[in-house]
């Protein structure tokens, strides 16, 4: 499997895309810089976070819905464009099992968003503590506990994104569309990350959880049956 997993990514030149990675995390750290430093409209000197709990919330917000996103990118680049383009028939001429093939271009998509989310929030948000250990625009200071609990958080958040950036594989495999993948992404995390009255689903642990077990039950779905499936 390891074997395979090189090999796809070597075919698609996935490494080409860390430079987008890394365009999304400096636009990402900008963005929250200028959510952080603008003063706020109340003219009370501060910009949009009062607390770290708000910064850092507001970062792993944006870094989720940031990445999975661009995990529907790569998922339409390694499995929707194969269909799409009828390549994969080529593909599984190979004496390899399909549900190998398929599984390591999944597994690929899932270990990419998972490492993206968790490496964007521990570099961003250290990046911002950081910075306003100078500034002092944000008062307090995290403490040791604190900190802990966080990197517990970002490894969960991690996991949960990992899950659910795997959903729009379930309408890209239906119609065979870049767009619709991508599409269905975006308003995914829309929805779930917008904030109605205060109240926002991805703050729900349980509702977390079960979407990100439902992105790896439509990934098993889409590979248990296809050494029989007509693939045409």
């Amino acid at each position: 499997m390891l074997k395979l997993i090189q090999l796809e990514i070597r075919k698609n030149k996935l490494f080409g895309m860390l430079k987008g990675v890394a365009i999304a995390v400096l636009l990402i750290l900008g963005f929250m810089l200028l959510l952080t430093y603008v003063d706020a409209e109340d003219g009370s000197g501060r910009g949009e976070f009062k607390t770290y709990a708000e910064m850092l919330e507001g970062l792993y917000i944006l870094v989720k819905v940031t990445f999975v996103v661009f995990a529907s990118v790569v998922l339409s680049k390694l499995v929707i464009d194969e269909y799409k383009n009828n390549t994969i028939t080529l593909l599984f001429m190979y004496p390899i099992s399909r549900k190998k093939l398929l599984a390591a271009k999944i597994i690929i998509v899932f270990l990419f968003t998972l490492l993206s989310v968790f490496i964007s929030d521990i570099l961003i948000g250290a990046l911002l503590i950081g910075i306003n250990s100078f500034t002092h625009v944000i008062p307090g200071q995290l403490e040791l506990t604190a900190i802990s609990r966080e990197v517990v958080r970002i490894g969960a958040d991690a996991i949960y994104a990992a899950g659910i950036g795997l959903i729009p594989l379930y309408i890209g495999m239906r119609k065979k569309s870049v767009p619709a993948t991508i599409v269905t992404a975006v308003l995914f995390v829309g929805v779930s990350s917008s904030d109605f009255g205060g109240f926002r689903m991805s703050n729900l642990v349980g509702i977390s959880i079960f979407f990100s077990l439902l992105g790896v039950a439509i990934a098993y779905l889409s590979i248990r049956n296809i050494e029989q499936k007509d693939i045409a």
